[in-house]
């Protein structure tokens, strides 16, 4: 199997969650919201509302807010890759797999100035070898077709194998298998007792890393 590593962006690469959070508290106090906003912006968050223009609907129609939904929508992806960070280790265990001859790409899900802000603002662009993005390339995952992106930008091909790390089940675990790759699923706690068929269960992406290198 050749040396080729993919990895999702969101809470896998980077924390979301942790910068989402942050965000939350912001937004409650840009307007003069209580306290309790941020707790019930973390829970519509939590309770699967990931598409962020309904997530704003909501909000919007919740506290009221003069902004449009795509303005809100809007200034989030504006912030969002100020408020996200890529712990050095994560950059250093990129760079070992990079030294000792893997191809290493990401790929994710989201919209390009989103995506694309995060991958730049975090040095991720310069610690990969490519990426592709899904509002880039009207593909998403699990569609095999961003994987096949990744790897033809990486110079190999994705029949002969490889590796997907992320964390999401039907995104990265069951994408990555259809396309023929070997999974690491980053077990956040969102998914309880789902079934899955990923190779390996780890907490963080440090520990799908510390698989990859013993691969070598």
């Amino acid at each position: 199997m050749q040396r080729l590593a993919l990895f999702d962006l969101d809470n896998t690469l980077v924390n979301l969650d942790e910068a989402f959070q942050v965000w939350a508290g912001e937004f409650a106090e840009q307007h003069d919201l209580e306290h309790e906003a941020t707790d019930w912006l973390l829970s519509l968050d939590r309770a699967g509302y990931p598409h962020r223009e309904v997530f704003f609907s909501k909000v919007r129609d919740r506290f009221a807010v003069p902004e449009p939904v795509d303005e809100l929508w809007s200034r989030y992806r504006e912030r969002m890759p100020y408020l996200v960070h890529c712990q050095p280790e994560v950059m250093d265990g990129l760079s070992r797999l990079r030294a000792s001859g893997w191809k290493v790409a990401i790929v994710t899900n989201g919209t390009a100035d989103n995506q694309l802000g995060k991958i730049q603002r975090t040095g991720l662009a310069e610690a990969v070898d490519a990426y592709a993005l899904s509002g880039l390339e009207g593909i998403r995952k699990p569609d095999i077709g961003l994987f096949e992106v990744a790897a033809k930008r990486c110079g190999v091909v994705l029949a002969d194998g490889g590796w997907m790390v992320g964390d999401h089940l039907v995104a990265d675990i069951g994408g990555g298998h259809a396309a023929g790759l070997r999974t690491i699923w980053v077990d956040r706690g969102t998914w309880p007792d789902h079934d899955h068929d990923a190779d390996y269960v780890v907490t963080d992406v440090l520990q799908a890393l510390e698989i990859l290198h013993a691969e070598q």
